[in-house]
């Protein structure tokens, strides 16, 4: 790996070397977002490259620099994500051998996808970490080339050309706020960004449950690991080339609570009509959970990833609506009697809100014996119409509880 720090120059290189190879991404003002913050957001939409991913830039930018000899025996990398599809993506456009290591449980989409591209799949132990291991074994057993995800200077170089296209649209940006998970991506854009720009701030935003790169920097010791759906950027131990480069260009480094990236993927489906992974709304989450930080300002983030499981995706957009007060889930107690349910769905029904599901619960209840628990899920037009729904249920004397995500 080279472990050089790239410069403007070096990534001046790169953005000529992959022009036509990967798409020059469209960075757009959202006006609809503008206003809810309170500041001209501009989006970078990388989920638009071919393999949803800006990953091929850097991957790109390595596997075009290798020598001849290097190129025929072939390159290596641990991922189980995007840097695996864009390694394999274009290392069989340009004719290389390509062996991905992925831990046992990758889902079989991925691992069937990144076949799909020509790779040599190798799953192998339970974490990343195993993974990595076990293809730097790889690597010196059979003599392959090992294509780091985040630290190394030629992929580095390569993530900058997204802030060269950025700032030639926007060159006033006041601030741009990039996602961390090893550092690559901010590196890159940083030293881009700050060197046509120097007055430009920018803003490096982890995930609440994996604070590696703020830790390290920051001389902090906040606790990492969790389930959290910026998995793109949960990342344990961040590269050393990064650490470096972030501490030098990176003015502050700020963590965002998975419901705030969630509400962000949610909105950036419901307002721009795009698909966006977790990591890759982690900048518009930090946005969106502290607008007074950016009120007035010509703001700038990058949608770096759209590669987000579609039956995860479905359970985001509908905790979206239960906390925008559209669905709910109602426990409401009633007497076990004759008429008690037709009681209540009439009062559903003159409130104008849809049954989902209901559930009756007679046994697992602290209620009387008498008595029912009957759960149902609903959705409305709005918030108020569930609002006055319970008020009317409570008027007719039954007792409603509301079941809450938080």
């Amino acid at each position: 790996m080279n472990l050089t720090v790239p410069t403007i120059d070096d990534i001046r290189t790169a953005a000529k070397r992959i022009a036509g190879a990967v798409v020059h991404t469209p960075t757009l003002c959202s006006r609809t977002l503008s206003e809810i913050i309170g500041a001209e957001v501009w989006l970078k939409f990388e989920n638009l490259q071919f393999t949803a991913a800006y990953k091929e830039r850097g991957a790109l930018n390595k596997l075009l620099q290798l020598t001849d000899d290097e190129r025929r025996r072939g390159v290596i990398a641990a991922s189980a994500g995007n840097h695996a599809q864009a390694v394999a993506y274009h290392g069989k456009r340009l004719g290389i051998p390509v062996t991905i290591v992925m831990p046992t449980p990758t889902p079989s989409v991925k691992v069937t996808q990144t076949e799909g591209h020509g790779a040599r799949v190798v799953l192998f132990g339970e974490s990343f970490d195993d993974a990595y291991d076990k293809a730097r074994e790889m690597e010196a057993e059979e003599a392959m080339v090992f294509v780091h995800p985040f630290d190394d200077a030629q992929i580095i170089a390569g993530t900058g050309t997204i802030a060269l296209e950025m700032l030639a649209v926007v060159p006033d940006l006041d601030v741009l706020v990039v996602p961390i998970g090893g550092g690559g991506l901010i590196s890159g854009i940083a030293i881009a960004a700050k060197t046509l720009n120097p007055a430009i701030d920018v803003i490096g935003v982890e995930a609440e449950l994996y604070p590696s790169m703020k830790n390290v920097v920051e001389g902090r010791r906040g606790p990492i690991g969790g389930d959290t759906l910026a998995e793109g950027i949960a990342v344990k131990e961040p590269g050393r080339l990064t650490r470096a480069i972030i501490a030098d260009q990176v003015d502050s480094i700020e963590l965002v609570a998975e419901r705030d990236i969630e509400h962000a993927v949610a909105l950036l489906v419901a307002i721009e009509k795009t698909v966006v992974e977790g990591a890759g709304a982690a900048g518009l989450a930090l946005l969106l959970a502290h607008p007074g930080r950016f009120a007035g300002k010509k703001v700038g983030t990058i949608l770096c990833g759209g590669n987000i499981d579609t039956h995860l995706l479905a359970n985001v957009l509908v905790r979206e609506l239960v906390r925008c007060g559209r669905i709910a889930r109602l426990r409401i107690n009633a007497q076990d009697r004759p008429g008690a349910l037709a009681a209540i769905t009439a009062k559903f029904h003159e409130c104008g809100v849809n049954i989902i599901e209901v559930e009756h619960q007679r046994i697992f209840t602290r209620l009387p014996a008498k008595d029912t628990l009957i759960e149902v899920e609903c959705e409305a037009r709005d918030a108020q119409a569930i609002e006055t729904l319970v008020e009317r249920l409570e008027s007719a004397n039954f007792h409603v509880e509301r079941a809450s995500l938080d």
